[in-house]
């Protein structure tokens, strides 16, 4: 038997599409750099029937009644449990990260799967006071069929967390994954397929991004875009969708800012952020990425943070004893090593890594720069890898102004244990999602989103299904 137990494909009007004279392109292992499978290409005929099938599927589905969609989400939930080792595998080898982080996104996509089958059941209006003889009302209906595009990091809970809002709530939805991580994706949809889903509420479809998301969003099908990925593209995508008006919801890049005043308890603070900050090699847009250290404990938050980096195991990620995979595509080392090399000659002082890791595949050594100044690309640009940049400061008032420095907005982290501080930190930070003491900004119950470049919007949370409605007001004489 060989590693990998996929079979990539377009699902369109509930049938799968392979290759069939379609363009194509490899899925690599990242831990090797080969090629082990092709995920095909929509065609533009693929495309408008996929654009006819959601237009039929959300004439279905909005009539469809709550507990029916929650089923359907709650049956999915259940498979992706039961399928957890074998897809986790295959997000190792699509992606790259070690099997127990891919067995810890896969429980988390299950979760927001449960949360949303409950809200599809709690999608209330109100009735306004009126005269006797009158009503008005507040309406919530799903806004229509959805065009999503997702990111390649989190090659399962991506897809869920935009499937997921949009079943719940009544819509349709048009789903274009990375090509990067196909397997896993058409894996997500064969879930949703066994589940129950019908046909025509879901499809995904594979190609070249820029042709792809122009034909859905030029559509007067599509009446909501939902994007996870990068600033530009964001905005890119942003401007396509304002021809037609739809509805966004934008998941875009972050540089998390991490605010350590010395008053925090320095050995804990150092083993929850290390830890975190190599999860998925850095591949992750609410990485910890910029630490600012109060004066007084920098060096030894320095030293520290440096020697528990040296000690990360990086490897195979289907090896138990691994803590950090490769690098996801052969784009991410180069970029990782121009921007260290900028920093250094800056000025910035390597304490760990630097380099790419000898043999196959894209590894990368986890890397801590310290001093890094401001005119370094790496702290004015999103790293999204395995880099740790360093800065002192001195009060609180440097502290939020750095943070706050970038147009980025999505999480931020802070170190204190000072009750009054955490409170102004709360209200100072321009930041969609912020944790204390603390390195979790995600739960299915809490929204997910940021605020200025890092978009709009929320995901999972209750704000996930809202998202995915338009209000109607009622007024009856």
């Amino acid at each position: 038997m060989t590693e990998y137990q996929a079979r990539p494909g377009l699902f369109i009007a509930g049938s799968w599409r392979y290759g069939e004279g379609r363009d194509a392109e490899d899925i690599l292992d990242p831990r090797t750099g080969r090629g082990q499978a092709a995920v095909p290409h929509a065609t533009d005929a693929d495309l408008d029937e996929a654009l006819a099938a959601a237009q039929r599927g959300f004439d279905l589905w909005r009539k469809t009644a709550p507990e029916q969609r929650a089923a359907v989400l709650q049956r999915t939930a259940a498979i992706l449990r039961e399928r957890a080792d074998p897809l986790a595998r295959l997000i190792t080898l699509e992606e790259g990260k070690p099997f127990t982080e891919a067995k810890g996104e896969i429980a988390g996509g299950a979760a927001i799967l449960e949360f949303h089958a409950g809200e599809a059941m709690r999608i209330y209006g109100r009735v306004l006071p009126r005269p006797a003889g009158r009503r008005s009302m507040v309406l919530h209906q799903p806004v229509g069929p959805v065009a999503a595009f997702c990111a390649w990091n989190f090659p399962v809970l991506n897809v869920v967390r935009k499937l997921s809002p949009a079943i719940a709530s009544g819509c349709s939805i048009i789903i274009k994954p990375s090509e990067e991580v196909a397997g896993c994706a058409s894996e997500v949809i064969r879930c949703f397929e066994e589940a129950g889903v019908p046909g025509d509420v879901v499809q995904c479809v594979f190609g070249v991004p820029d042709a792809v998301s122009r034909k859905l969003l030029a559509s007067p099908v599509t009446r909501k875009l939902s994007f996870t990925g990068s600033v530009p593209v964001g905005k890119h995508l942003m401007k396509l969708a304002a021809d037609t008006m739809m509805r966004t919801t934008m998941e875009l890049g972050g540089h998390g800012p991490v605010l350590v005043f010395d008053d925090c308890d320095l050995e804990k603070t150092l083993d929850t952020l290390v830890a975190h900050k190599f999860r998925n090699a850095g591949q992750v847009c609410v990485s910890p990425t910029r630490f600012h250290v109060q004066r007084g404990i920098y060096d030894r938050f320095a030293a520290g943070f440096a020697e528990r980096t040296r000690h990360v195991v990086v490897g195979d990620g289907l090896d138990p004893a691994t803590q950090m995979g490769p690098l996801a595509n052969p784009r991410r080392p180069g970029a990782i090593e121009a921007m260290v090399a900028d920093a250094t000659r800056a000025g910035a002082r390597l304490l760990a890594g630097g380099g790419r890791m000898e043999g196959t595949g894209f590894f990368f050594q986890p890397t801590v720069l310290a001093d890094v100044p401001l005119s370094a690309r790496v702290m004015n640009e999103e790293p999204f890898g395995p880099l740790a940049l360093l800065t002192p400061f001195d009060d609180f008032d440097d502290a939020v102004a750095e943070a706050n420095r970038l147009p980025f907005g999505l999480a931020a982290y802070c170190f204190t244990e000072n009750g009054r501080r955490q409170n102004m930190l709360a209200d100072a930070l321009e930041s969609g999602m912020i944790a204390i003491n603390d390195v979790r900004v995600s739960a299915p119950d809490a929204p997910f989103g940021g605020v200025r470049d890092s978009g709009h919007g929320s995901e999972d949370g209750p704000e996930g299904i809202a998202a995915h409605m338009i209000t109607k007001a009622v007024h009856i004489a």
